[in-house]
């Protein structure tokens, strides 16, 4: 159950904040709103890491296989494809087809076992699912 709120507070605040980085974007530029959301992330994240554990920092260097460490400049680039496709599309419809693609890459990611995720099985029931939400998003459109 936890997991199902924690998911849910997840998705309100991306929306939320597709929303404000969409209008500062308008009032400032893009890079100048991605820039300042990475930005006050990473003092969120250093004001926590302060508060918590304080595990050591050099940790970040262990990391293997290195490429998970691209972590970074994924977000830079979804916070910059959010303020885009909202600004273009609207939250509702961007919101949606975002997710949509995430439940697709995910899915794909656990069937074929990648980046050290636990393989699971192919259900054509999931892809289905798959398929209605995208026909969701076409109503949704019209």
């Amino acid at each position: 159950m936890w997991g199902i709120i924690i998911a849910l507070v997840s998705g309100a605040l991306m929306s939320l904040q597709g929303v404000f980085n969409t209008e500062v974007t308008k009032q400032t530029s893009i890079w100048v709103s991605a820039g300042w959301v990475q930005l006050t992330a990473f003092i969120m994240c250093i004001v926590m890491w302060l508060f918590s554990g304080r595990e050591p920092i050099a940790g970040i260097l262990a990391v293997k296989p290195w490429y998970m460490l691209l972590g970074g400049i994924m977000g830079a680039l979804i916070t910059y494809t959010v303020i885009k496709s909202m600004g273009t599309l609207g939250p509702a419809q961007a919101a949606l087809i975002i997710v949509v693609a995430q439940i697709i890459v995910a899915y794909g990611i656990e069937v074929f076992g990648l980046f050290g995720v636990e393989k699971v099985g192919f259900e054509w029931k999931k892809i289905l699912g798959a398929v209605v939400a995208i026909a969701g998003i076409i109503i949704f459109k019209r």
